[in-house]
């Protein structure tokens, strides 16, 4: 009986580790090892990660070209690695569409700037431009370390949309940067909008627009709409300030499928 009883022991040991052994999932059931993702060298400072598009290098301004009803190459001077607003000559937008991507792009508002509120040191870029009548989705560039105007026309704000989640300006005189994630908006055959566009920007770092949801294209007055559209040129803006223009550099962007 003490034989028996033993083996019996044994054995329901064996049958619960059995079981337990069976009700543990296999690790390498849940392992992906294909597809790849591709190999990326990252940038550092002024370089740009190996798969971007740089918009500018610091020598020419080949990748943009006028919103002028014949477009040209853009008029805007380029000096000591940056290019300036012309005040009067009007925006300059990429030669290129895009649809979804990741944008880098510096700029600095003159040092002796002048004027007060949105007249101080004001341009912006257009994450997606719809037309030469200066249609599109505007990030606002302004000098707002010391200068007071309304939340949503401040720098970083989606223009009369969305302000900052916080300002985080630099002086006037100073690079500044914004990172920016943009999701372009879908529209249906009809042209109804099927999902609206998205932005999460960083300015110098910090983050402020965490996945907005925009209402429509920027305007100066009344209610933002959609007007339907695809691929579209990245723009920047000549506000038409007297005195010392905005100046940008370092500019790439990297397409997201």
């Amino acid at each position: 009986m003490q034989i028996t009883s033993v083996y019996a022991s044994v054995v329901l040991a064996c049958l619960q580790l059995s079981a337990a052994s069976a009700a543990q999932p296999d690790p390498a059931a849940t392992e992906l090892w294909t597809p790849e993702p591709a190999r990326v060298t990252p940038g550092d400072g002024a370089k740009p990660p190996s798969d971007a598009i740089v918009l500018f290098g610091g020598a020419s301004l080949e990748e943009w070209m006028s919103t002028d009803a014949k477009p040209v190459a853009a008029k805007w001077p380029v000096a000591d690695g940056a290019f300036k607003v012309r005040s009067g000559a009007g925006h300059i937008q990429t030669r290129r569409d895009f649809l979804d991507y990741q944008l880098h792009i510096e700029w600095r508002t003159p040092a002796d700037v002048v004027g007060t509120g949105q007249s101080r040191g004001n341009s912006g870029v257009f994450l997606a431009a719809t037309g030469p009548a200066l249609r599109g989705y505007e990030l606002q560039v302004l000098d707002c370390a010391a200068n007071q105007t309304y939340v949503n026309g401040q720098a970083a704000s989606i223009y009369k949309q969305l302000a900052p989640l916080v300002n985080a300006c630099r002086p006037n005189g100073a690079w500044q940067s914004y990172d920016i994630l943009w999701t372009a908006p879908r529209f249906l055959a009809d042209g109804t909008l099927r999902s609206p566009a998205r932005v999460t920007a960083f300015h110098n770092g910090v983050l402020v627009q965490w996945n907005a949801e925009l209402t429509g294209e920027t305007v100066y007055a009344g209610t933002p709409r959609y007007f339907p559209h695809g691929r579209s040129p990245i723009m920047l803006q000549d506000h038409g300030d007297k005195g010392p223009g905005v100046e940008f550099r370092n500019i790439w962007v990297r397409e997201l499928e």
